[in-house]
């Protein structure tokens, strides 16, 4: 495989940062999440896919407990821990993620090493885009390399998904590291989110003269905010109050019974849910039986949905959707988390230009701030580059 540019360039920064060669370096990539959102805590059904946008470490082992970390973004600078006295509370910024992976494989057993760690990102921060999880899975595959720690996919996901639910305090689900790690060029990843059983589904936007494009709005979200949790609680609430184990296991011939049940705003959280549910089985039943050209439909349903019954969406991201669907997108919806981040265009590759710029005069005129549009191709999960 072909090493991508400036790996060359972060092993000699690595070099000159900690005074020797690292033993490796390792990639993960984002994750778009196609469609299916809020659903993953609920238990059910996802379909994301890795991008071509990556986070990249350079590590190397110590001889002690000590962890050295530097990023060649920001100006945070090189940050000292200890495996052995690894406390959420000390943590800043990016180091939090590494950090946690650390303490979760701690948590499992696992004996971790000092390491030095050099971290360089492509994954737009901030914009729904997984940038996060990029980061701890490329710790995580390093860690496992390094150590021979054996470590199964799908433990490398319950393991930073612990590192973000309880040491970096976010109550995500398994989604974005299940599709950092399990992703493949031209598939996007079919997720049960229960039993986390995946299929990879054909998604080859290029082939059907598509394009995908990402529409970052620069409207900055965390997952580690109210926002988030409190939709996942008004989920919890549902699920118990209508008596089941998870949101999964409500059905659309539910809805009626739960509508008597459920206060209104619990009620539309839940009507959420159980359609984003049904999307995403259409969805994968139309891209494998007719190809990506089918679904445009079903994404528009879902960005209706998470702007109307879970209220995750703002202005922006409801602009950048409005616009690209009238300048020719074929479907088009928020995705990722919420409250900001990005949008996604599923738009015919002669359009693309169109929706480009339609987008970018519809937010000059609002007043917002430019939006990064840029395309985006399912990529190859996490593996090690040297």
């Amino acid at each position: 495989m072909s090493v991508p540019a400036g790996i060359g360039e972060l092993r000699s920064r690595f070099a000159s940062v900690f005074g020797a060669a690292p033993d490796g370096l390792w990639q993960a990539p984002g994750r778009v999440n196609l469609i299916g959102e809020h659903t993953d805590y609920n238990e059910g059904y996802v379909l994301p896919f890795a991008i071509d946008r990556t986070a990249r470490v350079a590590v190397r082992v110590r001889p002690d407990s000590t962890v050295r970390m530097l990023s060649t973004f920001g100006n945070q600078g090189l940050t000292h821990a200890d495996t052995g006295a690894l406390d959420p509370a000390r943590a800043r910024g990016w180091t939090k993620y590494p950090l946690g992976v650390l303490w979760a494989l701690e948590q499992r057993g696992l004996a971790v090493p000092g390491l030095d760690l050099l971290l360089d990102s492509d994954v737009p921060r901030g914009a729904g885009l997984s940038s996060s999880h990029a980061i701890e899975c490329a710790v995580i595959v390093a860690v496992n390399d390094l150590t021979r720690a054996g470590l199964s996919a799908q433990d490398m996901v319950l393991a930073t998904q612990r590192a973000e639910n309880d040491f970096v305090g976010a109550p995500t689900g398994i989604m974005d590291q299940s599709a950092s790690l399990r992703g493949a060029a031209g598939r996007a990843v079919f997720l049960d989110c229960r039993d986390q059983a995946v299929r990879l589904v054909p998604f080859d936007a290029e082939a059907a003269g598509l394009v995908l494009l990402v529409i970052d709005t620069k409207v900055s979200h965390s997952h580690a905010s109210g926002g988030y949790a409190a939709r996942r609680a008004s989920c919890e609430l549902g699920a118990e109050v209508l008596g089941v184990r998870a949101l999964r296991d409500v059905g659309l011939s539910d809805l009626e019974e739960a509508s008597g049940l459920l206060d209104a705003e619990t009620f539309r959280r839940v009507r959420h849910v159980v359609t984003e549910n049904d999307r995403v089985l259409r969805t994968v039943e139309l891209l494998e039986a007719s190809g990506p050209r089918a679904i445009g439909a079903l994404l528009d349903d879902s960005h209706a949905s998470m702007r109307d019954d879970f209220e995750i969406s703002c202005p922006e991201l409801d602009l950048a959707v409005e616009t690209a669907r009238h300048a020719g997108a074929l479907g088009a919806r928020m995705t990722g988390g919420g409250f900001g981040g990005s949008a996604i265009a599923l738009t015919p590759a002669d359009a693309e230009r169109a929706v480009r710029d339609a987008v970018g005069r519809a937010f000059t005129q609002a007043g917002y701030a430019a939006p990064d549009i840029f395309p985006v191709r399912p990529a190859a999960g996490a593996l090690r580059l040297a």
